[in-house]
Formats: C-alpha cells, sequence, structure tokens
C-alpha cells in the first residue's frame, strides 16, 4: 500500500450524459480533476449521468506554476462524450476561489449535490530537511484546500434545508494511508491526510441534520507523485494485464459516495486499492486501568508497559525499516 495524490493518469472513462444512470440529475464539483483520481473520478461521474464541475489550478507536481488547460481539456473530453461539464481554474485554498467554485456550480446548473474533495501535491523531505515552507504548502492545499470548499458547500445546503428544500448532499474527502499509519519523508502530507480524516468525522457529525453525508477515501493509484516515488509497485503491466494502480480504479466507490444510493453511510474511511475495498477502524480504546486515584510516575510506567503488553501492535509507518 502506498500513498497518493491525484496526478497523472491515462485512460478515459465513457460518459453516459446526463440522461440516465447512477446520478443522472446530479451536479457533482470534483477539485484537483484535470489529471490522474480527480479526472478519473470527473470522467465517472459523467458516464453515470452527473453533470460536472471540473476544477483545477493546473500546477505543477510540487504546487509551482499554474495553467486552465487541465481543468479544460477533462472538461472538453467529458462534452465530446456527450456528458455535460465545466471548467473552475480558481484556487480552491482561498476564500475566495472556494466561492467561485459553489457559484459555478449554481451558476452553470443551479444546484449542488456532491463535493469530491481531492486537490493537492507533494513537497516530501525528511523532517530535518523540511522547510516551513513546505510544511505550510502542504497543509494549506490539502487540509485548507478540503476545509474551505466544505465550509462554502455546507452554507449552501444548510440554507437549502432551512428553506425545506431538504438536499441528499454528499461530500467525498481525500485522506490517504499516510494519514492513517504515517509515512516516512512525508511528515507534512502525512499530518494534512490525517487532519482531514478529522475533518470528516467532524463535518459528518456536524452536518448530517441537514441531509449532508461525508466520507473520506484513501486511495492508492499512479499517478505523478506515486509514479515518482514509488517507480517499481506503480508500473503500468504489460498490455492486456489487469492495471491494479490505474487511477480508473478508485472510482467506482467515490462514485457511489457521491449518489443518492449511499444513503445512511456518513463518517466512514475507506482504503481503496485496485480491486479491493476496506473499511478502515480508527482509534478504539484498547486495554485500561483505572488506579482510582493519582499515579506516582513510576507506577504510571509501569501499567503502560502492562497494558501494551495487551494491546496489539500498531502497524509499521510506510517507509520504515
Amino acid at each position: 500500500m502506498t500513498t497518493n495524490r491525484g496526478g497523472d493518469g491515462d485512460g478515459g472513462a465513457r460518459s453516459g450524459g446526463a440522461g440516465g444512470g447512477l446520478c443522472a440529475g446530479r451536479v457533482v464539483v470534483v477539485t484537483g480533476a484535470g489529471r490522474g483520481l480527480g479526472r478519473a473520478h470527473a470522467l465517472a461521474f459523467a458516464a453515470e449521468g452527473a453533470k460536472v464541475v471540473v476544477n483545477d489550478l493546473g500546477v505543477g507536481a510540487d504546487g509551482a506554476g499554474g495553467s486552465d488547460g487541465p481543468a479544460r481539456r477533462v472538461a472538453d473530453e467529458i462534452t465530446a462524450a456527450g456528458g455535460v461539464a465545466v471548467a473552475h481554474t480558481g484556487d480552491i485554498a482561498t476564500t475566495h476561489g472556494a466561492a467561485s467554485l459553489v457559484a459555478t456550480a449554481l451558476d452553470a446548473f443551479g444546484r449542488l449535490d456532491t463535493l469530491v474533495n481531492n486537490a493537492g501535491f507533494l513537497r516530501d523531505r525528511m523532517l530535518v530537511n523540511l522547510d516551513e515552507d513546505d510544511w505550510d504548502a502542504v497543509m494549506r492545499v490539502h487540509l485548507k484546500g478540503h476545509f474551505l470548499p466544505l465550509r462554502r458547500a455546507a452554507a449552501h445546503w444548510r440554507a437549502e434545508a432551512k428553506a425545506g428544500r431538504a438536499p441528499e448532499a454528499r461530500v467525498i474527502n481525500t485522506a490517504s494511508g499516510a494519514g492513517l499509519l504515517g509515512s516516512v519523508g512525508q511528515g507534512n502530507y502525512s499530518a494534512a491526510k490525517a487532519g482531514i480524516v478529522g475533518l470528516t468525522l467532524v463535518a459528518a457529525a456536524e452536518l448530517g441534520r441537514y441531509g449532508v453525508q461525508v466520507n473520506a477515501i484513501a486511495p492508492a493509484a499512479r499517478t505523478r507523485m506515486t509514479e515518482r516515488t514509488f517507480a517499481e509497485t506503480m508500473a503500468a503491466p504489460p498490455e492486456g494485464e489487469f492495471d491494479a494502480m490505474a487511477p480508473e480504479n478508485v472510482s467506482p466507490l467515490v462514485v457511489w459516495l457521491g449518489s443518492a444510493a449511499s444513503d445512511g453511510v456518513t463518517g466512514r474511511v475507506f482504503e481503496v486499492e485496485a480491486g479491493r475495498i476496506t473499511v478502515m477502524e480508527g482509534w478504539r480504546p484498547g486495554p485500561t486501568v483505572d488506579l482510582g486515584v493519582r499515579w506516582a510516575p513510576v507506577e504510571a510506567g509501569g501499567a503502560a508497559r502492562r497494558l501494551l503488553a495487551r494491546a496489539e501492535a500498531p502497524r509499521p509507518v510506510y517507509g520504515a525499516r
């Protein structure tokens, strides 16, 4: 299992247009949808009848630069296949960009049903070499880039619910195995992705009253990032063999979570890789002891060691030896 973000991905998805399919009539926003996982998600939603807002800032693998080309190409690809899509090229890690993202869906299609937060990039360093700018940049695009669109969309859905138009709204956030277990050389990315899991749980609890379900995925796929970092395990297979690391393998679950068919599923984290889907079970109370009074330090240490002897060993951090 490896960590990921949305990056370059090959292979398209047939668009079924807006006439039928699991997401017929729904309007879906996908951030970071110009390449890799986000592109695969956008195409898959369109193939199930959704109208799609394709967001991408068009930055490089490290977040530098910017271009409207990737978002527009994916929107054009959906349109050429008979679907309906518009491009949005704003920075969703800003208040203005998040507001314009939701406004684009409402202005173009009159509604918003599903938000897929996927945008991100990597700046990997070992902790002792990780500068503050690299920390801030990764936290900004991943964590703030999830929070701001989620907050804006949630405000819209709350207003709809209070007006008597209860939505069947869905949010799918993009976490990572790095956020669940940690990943050597990815302290900033791991912290951001762990924060996304926490944000998902809180949002699911707070927004359920307004008809909003919030879940997260921790996917593994071949993208611009993973091809560079995990060249051997992410290599494409010979022609004709199942491509286990294709981004398109992740999208079916995302589409289902983003549809009305996922009714009742919220506050969950799923690992998704190749043909495997796993429900991740987070922190739960393990062995415990209660002295009833304050511990002395040596006694507390002895109790901790006895509890650890009874506890499950943690899974290793990715990349640890």
